[in-house]
């Protein structure tokens, strides 16, 4: 109801009727909602039925608010996670291509996390509002909000209304942005450090950390522009079993059967630790903290998968398992 027309009139016989309202139909669509045009007092005159404008989603009365609420802890760990795939992705690339008798890698690896870190304190501060690191939002409800493009509602079948906007406002958009920024950043930076420092490798070989991520970071947009709802749900268990794996693979690789296997090198309690925050991040992201007397103890957990894989490594060596099964046991 936008309001009245004005005081009641009289018919014919010079009865009182009922003063005049604008009555609006039904706005339709899970999504579509009335733009509010001006307020007068107490009462709003609303637009026609259609999209939000960005900043703005539906109400219960299918009126467009402002988004004036704050990333809660899990927003603020899913964000988290989508700012450490990138960074994660260029220290295994920077690793994987520096060689083992290279000394550019460290210093690679702290580009990377400066590159990453920047990024992600401008993405925050061009966010709205613009030069603080506080943003506004709109609460996640359910997964649909995600993918408001595929509930615009067609009336009668031919004439579609096209009510889609960001109704998780700014978590879909901003992931975006802050991609942009790293990529920006690593062509700035990046070319010039390897080309000064990157003299143990050939010519060939010393961009090509550069190269995987003109790859991986168009794999990542994609990701989030298609299974950016998905993985806000999912991201806590992403974690957990990736990193699982991960260490798995890396202890047997490196072929490590003892704590003092673990204590041999440097670089293997690096990544042990690592892995050990991811634990953590994952443990963190599943229970919210909502009740830390209880989910705090949960913590101490993380170093259990790597305890267990060096207390039954030497019970599952392929060489022993294949001579027992030669001796008949």
């Amino acid at each position: 109801v936008s309001g009245r027309d004005g005081p009641g009139r009289r018919g014919n016989a010079g009865c009182a009727l009922p003063a005049a309202v604008d009555i609006q139909p039904a706005c339709l669509g899970l999504y579509c909602g009335r733009t509010v045009l001006s307020v007068n007092g107490s009462v709003e005159t609303y637009g026609d039925c259609g999209v939000c404008p960005r900043g703005q989603r539906t109400d219960d009365n299918k009126i467009c608010r402002e988004c004036m609420g704050s990333p809660d802890r899990y927003d603020w760990l899913y964000l988290g996670f989508m700012a450490m795939l990138p960074l994660v992705l260029h220290w295994f690339f920077i690793e994987w291509y520096s060689g083992k008798k290279s000394s550019s890698a460290l210093l690679q690896h702290v580009t990377a996390l400066f590159e990453c870190s920047v990024a992600a304190i401008v993405t925050l501060l061009v966010s709205d509002p613009v030069g603080s690191l506080h943003i506004r939002s709109c609460k996640v409800k359910k997964l649909s909000d995600w993918y408001t493009m595929l509930y615009n509602p067609s009336p009668d079948y031919i004439t579609t209304v096209h009510c889609t906007h960001e109704a998780v406002y700014p978590l879909y958009t901003i992931v975006f942005i802050y991609y942009a920024f790293c990529l920006v950043l690593m062509m700035l930076l990046r070319p010039l450090l390897v080309k000064k420092i990157a003299c143990g490798l050939g010519k060939s070989d010393r961009f090509k950390s550069i190269y995987a991520a003109l790859y991986f970071f168009p794999i990542l947009t994609v990701l989030q522009a298609v299974g950016g709802g998905l993985l806000y749900y999912a991201f806590p268990y992403i974690i957990l079993v990736l990193s699982l794996v991960t260490l798995a693979v890396y202890m047997s690789a490196s072929e490590v059967e003892s704590f003092k296997d673990l204590l041999v090198r440097k670089k293997r309690l690096v990544v042990l630790f690592s892995h050990w925050l991811l634990h953590a991040y994952g443990i963190i992201s599943i229970s919210k903290l909502d009740k830390l007397e209880q989910d705090l103890p949960l913590l101490a957990l993380v170093p259990a998968p790597a305890l267990f894989y060096v207390l039954t490594a030497k019970y599952t060596e392929p060489s022993r398992i294949l001579s027992e099964g030669g001796n008949g046991h």
